[in-house]
């Protein structure tokens, strides 16, 4: 974060009144510049205050390209994708309600709960059919030490679970699956770079349904500006051990960072291309998120 100078310009006009019988001495003019000088150099408290929101918002935008910022946030993404299903003319809508609850643990460690829960309608992405409910739920949670390592890169790791939540059979796997996950970054002159992983093996469930060996692997950059802007690019890729298969649809986001009265939010808005997949895999799509913040 850059540290700001603030300027004062006082104005000079010609003296009025008694103040004429003053005689400008070399003296008297050095006491003035060493007035408004220091009038220059110092902050008064009300000026402290009214920079103080925009540290807080820059700080704001910084924890939201982490993972595991202890930064209580409700996601709200809206996914609209185009191009799937057999004949290529199939579409999907996905909201992901992802709320991310961090605990404090000790003096040295968070745990970060991070959840995600789709609420999915299709058309035509399997044969010709509609779905419409709810899928299955993906709880994280990440173990993650408050401050970085010397080097600056900040982690966390724990435990995934994928929970057969699905209203329908089509919208879900209809399997319990666990694993690990893990997420390292790193965040410097307002960059932000690193990588979120996991990877689920089915434990139990409907033994007529395929089992799940996923690896879930997303790399991320974002670049946040002074007016809390944030530009990022990632990976959302998952690859199906099963059936030795990527599916890999890169996202282009732009987010801005604002206030609605006294309560920050985010919105964010991008696209997406699927660079590889099986067959009924979409080729695009878009993304809108808004994203609530509970700062303590």
């Amino acid at each position: 974060m850059n540290d700001k100078q603030t300027l004062i310009s006082i104005p000079l006009s010609r003296m009025h009144g008694p103040f004429r019988r003053f005689r400008l001495t070399p003296a008297f003019a050095l006491f003035g510049a060493a007035v408004v000088c220091t009038a220059g150099l110092s902050s008064s408290p009300a000026q402290e205050a009214a920079a103080a929101p925009v540290d807080e918002a820059a700080e704001l935008a910084k924890k939201l390209s982490n993972p595991v910022a202890a930064l209580i946030s409700v996601p709200f993404q809206n996914n609209f994708d185009f191009g799937g299903g057999p004949n290529g003319d199939g579409f999907r809508y996905t909201l992901n309600f992802q709320p991310v609850i961090p605990v404090t643990l000790s003096d040295d460690w968070n745990l970060i709960s991070r959840t995600i829960v789709p609420v999915i309608h299709q058309n035509d992405m399997i044969g010709t059919s509609s779905q419409t409910g709810l899928g299955d739920i993906v709880q994280s949670a990440f173990f993650s030490p408050k401050e970085p390592t010397s080097g600056g890169w900040i982690w966390g790791a724990g435990p995934a679970l994928l929970i057969p939540t699905a209203s329908d059979s089509l919208l879900g796997t209809e399997k319990f699956a666990l694993g690990p996950t893990a997420v390292f970054l790193k965040q410097q002159n307002g960059w932000t770079y690193g990588a979120l992983a996991n990877h689920l093996w089915s434990v139990a469930g409907n033994d007529n349904r395929a089992d799940v060996s996923a690896t879930f692997l997303q790399p991320f950059v974002s670049y946040t500006t002074p007016k809390q802007t944030t530009f990022t690019l990632n990976l959302e890729s998952t690859y199906d051990w099963n059936n030795s298969r990527w599916t890999i649809p890169v996202n282009a986001m732009a987010s801005q960072l604002v206030k609605i009265g006294k309560s920050p939010v985010q919105f964010s808005l991008g696209a997406r291309y699927y660079a590889e997949g099986p067959t009924g895999t979409p080729d695009w799509g878009l993304r809108f998120a808004v994203t609530l913040l509970f700062p303590k």
